[in-house]
């Protein structure tokens, strides 16, 4: 029965994560609630919710308790940790540090140089996607002592992420407000090309592959060749060379 109980605790816990979230989205709280509603699901010692920023390539803490060395190195060093590549996979689950070879571990200077020094044994790091694939941030939760974290917290923190990702993707501005508040800008974007498009042409300049330039940009391969149909068709040119040479002349470089 207490198993029982406990296992009911947790998704009750959950649902009040979920109702976290969503007023976070709505701007009705902060994302803080989000995290003090997770700690009814899991214990933890430090935790954050991330934002990935893809024009300056790294994350922004939308809200955590990591010390400010922790912080910083998830902000901007994290992406290129040895643990991300096996993070970032948007059909993985969690990756719990119980469960990350000591090999992978023993080359994170994540793990070496911050979370060791901190005295943590335990914990989960999440990726966050949105629907189609596109990378919006992470969870990071660890605790300093090991703690036995019961099977139904951890499904419960897999089936958290579409909400944790709303939480931390930019608030989607409608066509007509965003024409209204930015016309210069949109004038500005050389072909028309969105944001996201003008990252993805960047990428054509160096030769790289829609897998390459996924991983880069952590999105979808998939998405990356949607994004490169809709830039040949707004430049009118025939192919991704074409393509990438018209970027050259506009003086359009990738992000190093």
């Amino acid at each position: 029965m207490a198993a029982e109980r406990s296992t009911a605790d947790i998704l009750d816990a959950a649902v009040h994560v979920r109702e976290a979230a969503r007023s976070a989205t709505s701007g009705e709280t902060g994302v803080d609630t989000v995290l003090a509603a997770l700690s009814e699901v899991m214990e933890y010692d430090h935790a954050s919710l991330t934002r990935w920023d893809p024009l300056r390539r790294r994350h922004t803490t939308l809200a955590g308790s990591y010390p400010q060395e922790a912080t910083a190195y998830i902000e901007t060093r994290l992406h290129d940790d040895p643990v991300f590549s096996v993070l970032r996979s948007p059909a993985r689950g969690g990756l719990w540090m119980k469960d990350v070879p000591r090999q992978l571990l023993a080359a994170s200077p994540g793990f070496q140089e911050v979370l060791r020094p901190l005295g943590i044994e335990d914990g989960v790091a999440q990726c966050l996607f949105t629907a189609d694939g596109g990378y919006v941030g992470m969870l990071n939760v660890s605790t300093r002592r090991s703690r036995r974290t019961p099977d139904p917290a951890r499904a419960v923190v897999t089936l958290l992420t579409e909400a944790l990702a709303a939480t931390v993707a930019p608030r989607a501005v409608p066509p007509a407000e965003r024409a209204a508040a930015e016309p210069a800008v949109e004038a500005r974007r050389p072909g028309g090309l969105s944001p996201r498009e003008l990252q993805v042409l960047s990428e054509l300049t160096t030769g790289r592959t829609n897998r390459e330039i996924a991983g880069r940009l952590y999105i979808t391969p998939r998405t990356v060749g949607t994004h490169i149909e809709h830039i040949l068709a707004k430049l009118d040119v025939p192919n991704r060379a074409a393509a990438a040479a018209r970027a050259a002349a506009w003086g359009i470089e990738p992000s190093r």
